[in-house]
């Protein structure tokens, strides 16, 4: 794997990591992780694909924007990202608040865009409700909360079962969550917050939508995901027992051939 870091107008450093050859994919991950996130499917799509891991900006080893953190700010780094890797078409999964990024990235660069992949996220915008409990975490982080926030939120994202089983996980994605910094986490919550509804994107699309979509999600309600795949003209869903928020890492390979069979799909219709 091949590490590569671009300066662009907004973000003084984005790191990225690029696997493999033939079509592109760009793997953008959720909060509060980096690119690493990946690191269970990206050898099996590195087998048929080029992918492209960026740490989204304010992430792992990338810098925060110099102007505020918005979902279209991320948007156009993961564009310079592309640029700079003369890729004109791709395929975007995103995770999370990497899908909300993709969902800018789909507004600004329609034109770019073979396939979006929606694991396990949202094209609405948070409710009110979510909205003040970001806000009340902003507070506590604020506040040097930082490791009580983390340690309550990182258990959520994972089913009953997987998280009994699997508690080294869980501890390493805590380890991993401390890892970012209390500023991004802010920016990152801010920019959540502020994130338009996106539904339209999905009935507009001409590109196919995939939703990847945990039944035990504590984050993105089963309900309001089902609803959503419906709107596109094109949309794949895969609906994944006994996963909370985390398939990449609560079942991986499983995760790894939707997305195989998905990209696939996106480059050859």
């Amino acid at each position: 794997m091949e590490t590569f870091n671009i300066s662009t107008p907004n973000c003084p450093n984005v790191f990225y990591r690029k696997a493999g050859k033939g079509n592109p994919v760009v793997l953008l991950h959720g909060f509060p992780e980096n690119g690493d996130l990946w690191s269970r499917v990206i050898p099996g799509l590195a087998e048929m694909f080029t992918v492209i891991v960026p740490d989204l900006c304010g992430a792992g080893q990338s810098s925060l924007p110099e102007g505020a953190t918005t979902m279209e700010a991320l948007a156009e780094a993961v564009a310079a990202v592309l640029q700079h890797e003369s890729i004109d078409h791709t395929v975007v999964a995103g995770h999370s608040m990497g899908g909300y990024t993709a969902l800018a990235f789909a507004e600004k660069y329609p034109e770019q865009l073979k396939g979006l992949s929606l694991v396990h996220s949202t094209a609405t915008a948070d409710t009110e409700e979510k909205k003040q409990i970001r806000r009340k975490s902003i507070e506590l982080i604020r506040k040097g909360g930082k490791e009580p926030f983390v340690k309550g939120m990182i258990p959520n994202l994972f089913a009953e079962q997987f998280k009994e089983q699997h508690q080294e996980v869980i501890a390493r994605q805590i380890e991993r969550g401390m890892e970012l910094s209390s500023d991004s986490m802010i920016a990152f919550y801010n920019a959540m917050i502020n994130r338009p509804d996106r539904t339209s994107i999905l009935s507009e699309a001409t590109f196919p939508v995939q939703w990847i979509i945990g039944k035990e999600d504590s984050v993105v309600p089963l309900q309001s995901a089902l609803r959503q795949s419906c709107l596109g003209n094109t949309d794949f869903v895969s609906l994944y027992n006994e996963v909370g928020h985390m398939s990449m890492l609560e079942q991986p390979e499983t995760l790894l051939n939707d997305l195989r069979g998905f990209i696939a799909y996106c480059y050859n219709h």
